[in-house]
């Protein structure tokens, strides 16, 4: 692929139909993006099963559940996880790394794992497991630490 290839590849013009539609998208759309569908099968202190459908808005040119949206994933739902053992805040990502090792296509259902493996005053960090719920296959594993915030002593 030359350079230019890589440009147009990336850059989204102004007025194009896309861009149009971008633009009208509300604030803080994303979560909802990668979200919905989603539903809990099990929530626990320090854990959570969570499961979908891929859906067609997820994936890839391959035609896969796209790597960003599962590492949105590992984020997300790892946040969740956090607020099950009861932090005053779930804060933010300060480490997410994300093995894939298996595709999942579209409408193949999937599982999501989170467990934590340790809340401290300042850090979480927790594994998450996303596999196929048909054969438990293990399509990506993401090793999560989020800073969770000083709290104040007066």
């Amino acid at each position: 692929m030359d350079l230019e290839s890589v440009k147009r590849h990336l850059e989204k013009k102004e007025g194009t139909e896309i861009a149009l539609s971008i633009k009208s998208m509300p604030s803080q759309v994303y979560d909802s993006l990668i979200l919905y569908g989603l539903h809990i099968d099990l929530a626990e202190p320090g854990r959570l099963i969570c499961s979908m459908k891929v859906p067609p808005r997820l994936l890839n040119t391959a035609k896969s559940l796209h790597g960003g949206a599962m590492a949105s994933l590992v984020d997300l739902v790892g946040a969740a996880a956090i607020a099950t053992v009861g932090p005053p805040s779930t804060g933010v990502t300060v480490e997410i790394s994300v093995s894939y090792l298996d595709a999942a296509f579209v409408d193949e259902d999937i599982e999501v794992e989170a467990k934590v493996l340790r809340v401290g005053k300042t850090f979480g960090t927790l594994n998450v497991e996303i596999r196929k719920k048909k054969t438990g296959k293990i399509v990506a594993q993401g090793r999560h630490t989020r800073f969770l915030g000083l709290l104040s002593n007066m």
